[in-house]
């Protein structure tokens, strides 16, 4: 099982050379509306991209698959389109997949699903504590194609310091099995470097393994386009970077349960340390 490795750009010459190094999907981000509230003094990237940038990515890609985050459910006013208007515009600019964060409720998830219609694969990015507390009503929906915890603005719901304690925590597992008895493919979080980060990818992606998730986001962390501006650097960065993420893949399919639960025990102490 190879997960499916997303970046974030919006950036056709980056969006290149990661499809190249082997990316599955180049992510376009659109949300904002309600983002700066939610994640205010933090450390966490708003891109506010556009259907526009989306069009031009979709140019550049043989085989990738793209992605876009649209905004949370929202009508239309002075300052931007309607939900319904805003996917029509990126389905338009040939979206493959698209993302709906900060959903609450069943009927929010309904009129995002009304809404594309077939003409996209839908996710879903549970990232509010309301989300997980109406889980089962919105697993119940037909036309959900593959779902995403969102890892930041969920362990802020929940008042946790660091996003990585509701993984240690056992929380990301509970609502994994959720989806898995709804056989939809999920995936959590973003990973950074196997080596880099707070919590190096190497303690992270054997989560997936044992968790059963199919897809993971490649954060900031794995390559900051903003601090590396050399596209030949940038294109080392992917290479190895995606390289050593899928050796370690094959390490992590060979190995046992007393593998992933020691794992899961450093990976809970480190947790711990950054949060003290």
């Amino acid at each position: 099982m190879a997960l499916k490795l997303m970046y974030i750009t919006n950036r056709t010459d980056i969006a290149k050379i990661a499809e190249a190094a082997g990316v599955d999907r180049i992510f376009v981000d659109l949300e904002y509306i309600g983002k700066n509230i939610r994640q205010g003094g933090m450390d966490t990237v708003q891109n506010r991209h556009t259907p526009s940038d989306a069009a031009e990515i979709k140019k550049v890609l043989n085989n990738a698959q793209l992605l876009v985050r649209v905004n949370p459910i929202h009508n239309s006013t002075q300052e931007y389109c309607s939900t319904e208007e805003e996917i029509d515009a990126v389905i338009n600019a040939g979206a493959d997949i698209i993302m709906l964060p900060y959903f609450k409720t069943a009927d929010d998830v309904k009129r995002f699903i009304t809404a594309v219609d077939g003409r996209a694969k839908t996710m879903l990015l549970f990232e509010s504590a309301k989300s997980i507390e109406n889980i089962d009503s919105i697993l119940k929906l037909e036309g959900i194609d593959e779902v995403y915890i969102g890892l930041n603005d969920l362990s802020l719901d929940y008042g946790r310091k660091f996003l990585f304690s509701i993984l240690a925590d056992g929380t990301v597992e509970k609502i994994a099995k959720k989806f898995k008895e709804k056989k939809l493919p999920f995936g959590f979080g973003g990973m950074a470097t196997l080596d880099g980060g707070a919590l190096p990818g190497k303690k992270v992606l054997p989560e997936h393994y044992a968790l059963g998730s199919t897809c993971v986001i490649l954060s900031r962390a794995f390559c900051n386009t903003n601090v590396i501006q050399d596209l030949d650097e940038i294109k080392i960065t992917f290479e190895n970077g995606v390289k050593k993420i899928r050796e370690y893949e094959e390490f992590c399919s060979k190995q046992n349960e007393e593998f992933f639960y020691k794992n899961h025990s450093e990976l809970q102490n480190i947790v711990d340390e950054i949060c003290k």
